[in-house]
């Protein structure tokens, strides 16, 4: 070694090994925050694969931010301080949903603006602590930016900014989902369980998880099998072409859609399996066909259930989509909607929400609704029970759009009255007060639980107003209703359970298909939100729409399949796994609208679903936005 590298290795070895030393507390601090089985501080010693790949993109953050501010503390601080405030957001979705963060939940950053702000906030700690925590963490970052002395000099010959720069470039390429890094995060080695974010999160830690799931779906695209798909539909060739000979109805139906918020029959529950909280439903379900109702999410994620609904899709066949309208673009899809516009009916979504939360302001166009009445369109006085506007309202503003005379309506109304947080005190505490509940559900829970059902029951009560209004109508009419999820009191349900004994993300809600004015025999059915759009077109006597029809007669052996994600998959035997990879590529073809041609190759020619639109235009006269056919 030359004498002159003698004093630059002295100078820097110190440098160096203060930014190992760092690293390491970076890596050890992770895992204690974490707390998972597979990244604890020891499992350095035996597996350090996992607490390393769990702390990697906040050590290579914070190795940028050292590059750009010279100033150790406070690179690996501020690091250290944001990805505390990840595992806090987690924490609060582990408690009120029972499963831990996805990627596609950063998508919710952009709702903030968009109404996401004020649901949000419900679930944000009440207690002073957290946030006096986060502020003095804020004031140690500043402090040590005004008394930190740099690491090093502010001009390094370009060092630093090449140093910055492969950072950044690294970085970036983690937060793109670059192939690159599936070598780090193997989901073989880190053992990524894709039905369970939380099980993968216990052993690989929080950060790997997300990293995980982001590499393995964030850009993947399913790929559909066109040999299965025909395959599938020639052995149904037949009976699809009967379903599609049956003549449609001479009168078409109005048809009201309610999409309940958080609809559940609590009876489910064990402490409520004889209880009488849903007269209403029980009452019209004596005439109409209901059940159980599978939905592919739990305490929220409304739009997951919607975008079945509407389109007939079952996203357990797009794991690319979590979020389905915030990803779905603007290139119409084919619907329920656009089916029933072919057929001439008049097509408005309610909702009394704001209209850009979640996106559905543009996706119910991409569907084909021609209008969307929103929160700005309902009455002035329209009243509030707890944060949200009343169910009571929602049933007022069906009412008003329904019209006697023109042509056949579809209304879908979303409720929001029962939505959480449910710590919101509602008009009339004393009747929330009286509600009973089931032995050793206590304090926070038993208020929750209590708030919870008195918006159910309130929509109960709207579910049976609405209906008796409608039987008195000249028209016939159609009403579908169901529940989007079951709500978000995993506190409740861990405590007392469910009388199947099974887990609370396994959980079916329920649905209900009715005549108000029929008084046909009950029948009882489970399916899922995928399978209704198929069974409300056969009950409206629409029988020429070849995918729903399918539907109809594949579905059934595949409704118990679709669940909340993190939900433990069923049992299933060779024939139905086989019957569900055919459908995946089936219902694959049908979102790239490349399954008309492969109908028509097996039941004749088919005419694809109108999609056609425009811009919007105002429509003043009848509150909303109308979208001119």
């Amino acid at each position: 070694m030359t004498p002159p590298a003698v004093p630059v290795l002295r100078r820097t070895a110190p440098r160096i090994a203060l930014i190992l030393a760092m690293a390491l507390a970076f890596v050890l601090l992770t895992s204690l925050l974490d707390g998972g089985k597979g990244v604890l501080p020891l499992r350095l010693l035996d597996q350090p694969r996992f607490p390393l790949a769990n702390a990697w993109p906040g050590l290579l953050f914070a190795g940028l931010l050292l590059a750009m501010t010279r100033r150790v503390l406070l690179s690996f601080g501020l690091a250290y301080l944001l990805q505390g405030v990840v595992y806090g957001v987690n924490a609060l979705k582990v408690a009120n949903l029972g499963t831990p963060l996805l990627p596609a939940d950063f998508r919710m950053v952009g709702q903030l603006r968009k109404g996401g702000a004020h649901l949000l906030a419900g679930y944000l700690p009440h207690s002073p602590w957290p946030y006096l925590a986060l502020l003095a963490g804020v004031l140690i970052l500043i402090a040590m930016w005004r008394v930190e002395p740099p690491l090093f000099a502010r001009r390094t010959g370009g060092k630093r900014l090449v140093a910055g720069g492969v950072l950044a470039l690294l970085l970036g390429s983690l937060l793109g989902g670059w192939g690159g890094w599936a070598k780090i995060y193997n989901a073989r080695v880190l053992w990524l369980e894709p039905w369970s974010a939380a099980s993968t999160r216990i052993h690989a830690g929080l950060v790997s998880e997300l990293v995980m799931f982001h590499l393995q779906y964030g850009q993947q695209k399913p790929k559909p099998d066109r040999a299965i798909a025909e395959q599938l539909i020639a052995q149904s060739a037949d009976a699809l072409r009967q379903h599609l000979a049956l003549p449609n109805a001479s009168v078409l139906p109005d048809i009201v859609v309610v999409q309940s918020e958080s609809f559940f029959d609590p009876s489910i529950m064990k402490g409520y399996a004889h209880d009488e909280l849903t007269p209403n439903l029980r009452r019209l379900a004596q005439h109409g066909t209901s059940g159980p109702l599978h939905v592919p999410t739990f305490g929220g994620g409304t739009i997951r259930t919607e975008f079945e609904v509407l389109t007939g899709l079952s996203l357990r066949y797009f794991d690319n989509l979590q979020f389905p309208y915030l990803q779905i673009g603007r290139k119409p899809l084919p619907s329920l909607v656009h089916v029933l516009d072919d057929h001439g009916y008049a097509t408005v979504a309610v909702h009394g929400n704001d209209p850009t939360f979640w996106n559905r302001s543009t996706a119910f166009k991409t569907l084909g609704f021609q209008r969307f009445v929103s929160q700005s369109a309902f009455p002035p006085d329209a009243p509030n029970d707890g944060k949200y506007m009343a169910d009571s309202a929602m049933t007022d503003e069906i009412l008003r759009q329904l019209k006697d005379s023109g042509p056949p309506q579809f209304i879908f109304a979303i409720s929001i009255e029962a939505h959480g947080p449910y710590d919101v005190e509602p008009k009339d505490t004393a009747a929330r007060d009286a509600i009973a509940v089931p032995a050793g559900i206590e304090g926070k829970d038993k208020r929750e639980l209590q708030t919870y059902l008195y918006h159910m029951q309130h929509a109960d009560q709207e579910l049976g107003r609405l209906a008796d209004l409608l039987a008195k109508r000249q028209r016939p009419t159609l009403l579908l209703f169901y529940g989007d999820h079951l709500p978000g009191l995993a506190g409740s349900y861990r405590i007392d359970g469910f009388v199947d004994g099974g887990d609370m993300l396994a959980q079916a809600g329920t649905w209900l298909l009715v005549d108000p004015r029929g008084s046909g025999q009950p029948v009882h059915e489970s399916t899922a939100s995928w399978l209704l759009p198929g069974k409300l077109l056969a009950a409206a006597g629409i029988h020429d729409a070849p995918y729903f029809a399918l539907t109809q007669l594949l579905g059934p052996q595949l409704a118990a399949l679709t669940r909340a994600p993190g939900a433990p998959p069923p049992n299933t035997d060779a024939a139905t796994r086989k019957l569900d990879r055919s459908m995946a590529s089936v219902e694959q073809l049908r979102m790239s609208r490349k399954l008309d041609g492969v109908l028509a190759k097996f039941v004749g020619g088919i005419a694809p679903e109108h999609v056609a639109h425009v811009a919007p235009v105002p429509n003043t006269a009848s509150g909303g936005t109308q979208v001119a056919r």
